[in-house]
Parts: structure tokens; sequence; C-alpha cells
């Protein structure tokens, strides 16, 4: 069904998918709406659609996709400013903080948002918008919590600084439990999927274990180096000794070498005919 196809009244208006026209004929359609006080429930709603946002008695499922941008002129395709400027002023000043501003492109915003933003749940109450209240009263009562530890402490510095850091430490949890109630109750139809379980751990607790493990693991560190083998001792003494070769005992020429070996004139001579061997003395 579409927003400009309604049955007969009383009957609510279900728009299951509505990519948008003339401006012109959604203004006259949302006036008529507006007139017989008719209820408007969204699915998918596009471009000129969007006015139906403007309704007092519109309403939008949590799996709903609202599709901003701006208009156009249908022939030359160029933006209108003056009706692009008229869409934006009709949307409730919630969806136009959330917007921004309109542009070419498309801008969607899911029923679930929409929802947290104040608009009306078409399946019954409204849980984002509860849970965002609730996160709200949390913040404020952590709030209210420390100033009144900061005023009853305010005569001791030390108990000030001890308190101070307490109430931040459940400052964070208020945080983390509003959190997972937000991330729990946004689903498709706005009810938790499961429990809700929020974890949370002692700092004080995980200083001292971490403390621990790096004493434990200096221990170990120092333990293997103990147990790790030394070296082999150096010889304290080393003597060198010649060995010549058995023919030069004989009187036997030294035998002929080639070029590539032979020793460059005025340089130091090379033992060739000699060998060398380290033994303890």
């Amino acid at each position: 069904m579409g927003y400009l196809s309604p049955p007969p009244a009383p009957a609510p208006v279900v728009v299951y998918k509505d990519v948008g026209g003339l401006v012109t004929d959604y203004e006259a359609q949302t006036e008529q709406y507006r007139r017989e006080n008719r209820e408007v429930r969204l699915h998918e709603c596009r471009s000129a659609c969007t006015l139906a946002l403007s309704l007092p008695n519109v309403c939008v499922y949590p799996d709903a996709k609202i599709k901003f941008h701006q208009a156009y002129n249908a022939i030359t395709k160029e933006v209108d400013l003056g009706v692009s400027s008229k869409l934006f002023a009709s949307y409730p000043a919630q969806v136009q903080a959330r917007l921004g501003y309109l542009t070419r492109e498309y801008h969607v915003l899911s029923g679930v948002e929409l929802i947290a933003l104040g608009m009306r749940n078409c399946n019954g109450d409204n849980p984002v918008l509860i849970a965002s209240r609730k996160q709200k009263a949390l913040g404020a009562l952590a709030q209210n919590d420390a100033a009144q530890a900061g005023s009853l402490n305010s005569n001791s510095a030390s108990n000030s600084a001890s308190n101070s850091s307490a109430n931040s430490s459940w400052g964070e949890i208020a945080r983390k439990v509003q959190s997972a109630v937000a991330s729990a109750l946004n689903t498709p139809d706005g009810r938790a999927s499961a429990p809700i379980r929020v974890a949370v751990a002692d700092r004080e607790t995980l200083t001292q274990e971490q403390s621990n493990a790096t004493a434990r693991l200096e221990d170990v560190v120092s333990a293997r180096a103990r147990l790790a083998p030394l070296p082999p001792r150096r010889p304290s003494e080393l003597t060198l000794v010649l060995e010549t070769p058995a023919r030069a005992s004989l009187g036997e020429p030294a035998p002929r070498l080639p070029p590539r070996l032979t020793a460059i004139s005025g340089s130091d001579k090379i033992l060739l005919d000699k060998a060398f061997s380290l033994a303890g003395k």
C-alpha cells in the first residue's frame, strides 16, 4: 500500500513501500490525513513520502527505512532549494538535528533510530526510548552520588581522593550497564533477545595480578640463566709449533709452485711449505 492510495477511513494507512513523487501531491495527501487524524504506519518511505513524519498520528516500525534527500525538478533534474527547505522544515526537531541538512544523495534513518529520537513505535511501547530515559536517570544518579560523596568528604583530602576514585569506577559501571541495555534492545522488534549481563572487573585486583605475573616471569628468567651451560674454558697458554714436511729434512728441493702462487718481489715471505699446529705446554 502506498502513501497516496489509502484504504477507506478511518482504517490506518500502512505504507509498505513508497518511493515518492511530486511534492505537491504528497502535501495535499498529508493535509487530508491531518484533518482526518488518520494513523499512518511506515515501513519504507522515500523522498516526498517523508512528509508523513510531520503528522501527529504517525508511527514507524523498528525495521522501517526512511530515506531523505533534496527535492529536484522532474524535468531539468536540478535541485529545488525552496521545496527542499519546506521538506526539511516539516520534520520533527529531533530528526532535523540528526540529519543536519538534506543532500542529493539518500540519507537513511532506520526505524530503531527514529524510535530512539522519539517517534512512536507501531508495535506498541517504545522500549528503546524507555531505555534511553533509564540511561539518563542512571547517569544523573551517578552524578548525584559523586556530588554527595565530595561534599561529605570535603574536610579530608585523602578521603576525597579515594571517594572520587570510587565514584569514577561506579560511573564507569553505570556507563557499561547503559551501553549493554541499549545494545540488547537494538533489535528489529525492540526487545531483548537474551538476558542482559554486564561483567565488571576490579582494577585493583587486576593490577595486583599483573605485578605478581611480572615477578613470576622475572624468577623464571633468572632461573634459566643459572641453569644455562657455560662455554668450555680456554687454555691458559698456547704454543705455536712449526712442523716441517719430511722432504725438507731429506734435502729434497721444494716443489715448483705455479705462477699464481709465487711470491711477489719485495713482499713478505709466506711459509707455504710449513704447517702449523696448536698444542698446550
